[in-house]
């Protein structure tokens, strides 16, 4: 009977001491499991959500760099981008001071590998508006309805690449807050 209890001890101090072991290995197996957030389902009719019959343009509500809101002033209150149905895109940029260069080019949307509803734009001045190598930029869609979108994009500034989430409005939209400052 003495053995049973001994055997029966020592059982149990297996399993508590190997308890950590195997509670390390379920969290890593979990935090290393990758997400399955479903991509976003875009709306029947995105070309007429974006560009509207004759042309859409729309304004910088807000933009975020890695989850952090950014400063609304100057260029990014007077940005505005115009989307029209013959797939054009043109921003205003240039039609401000110390603002850049007005983007000129085309845009598509298009669906990625993982189910990912993206905008291409394709233009000659991307490389030199946003230093990048190719002609083209893919941004991808968060959100589209009838006054807002919403997209996400990777972008080199100085010596890091950032993640930015910019949401835009109907032009005649009004935006509490929208010129937000540290």
């Amino acid at each position: 009977m003495i053995f049973d209890i001994i055997e029966i001890k020592t059982c149990t101090m297996r399993v508590y001491s190997s308890f950590p072991v195997i509670l390390i290995a379920v969290l890593s197996f979990i935090s290393c499991t990758k997400s399955s957030k479903k991509p976003y389902t875009l709306p029947d009719n995105p070309i007429a959500l974006l560009a509207g019959k004759t042309g859409k343009t729309w304004k910088l509500a807000w933009r975020y760099n890695n989850g952090t809101r950014m400063n609304m002033r100057g260029c990014f209150l007077s940005y505005r981008a115009t989307y029209s149905p013959n797939m054009m895109f043109k921003d205003n940029n240039g039609d401000h001071e110390n603002c850049g260069s007005t983007l000129l080019g085309n845009w598509e949307i298009i669906k990625g590998k993982k189910g990912n509803s993206y905008i291409k734009l394709t233009s000659d001045l991307l490389p030199d508006i946003m230093n990048i190598d190719k002609k083209y930029k893919f941004f991808k869609i968060l959100k589209l309805h009838r006054d807002t979108l919403r997209i996400q994009f990777r972008h080199k500034q100085f010596s890091s690449t950032s993640t930015f989430v910019d949401t835009f409005v109907s032009e005649h939209i009004g935006i509490k807050d929208r010129d937000f400052h540290w």
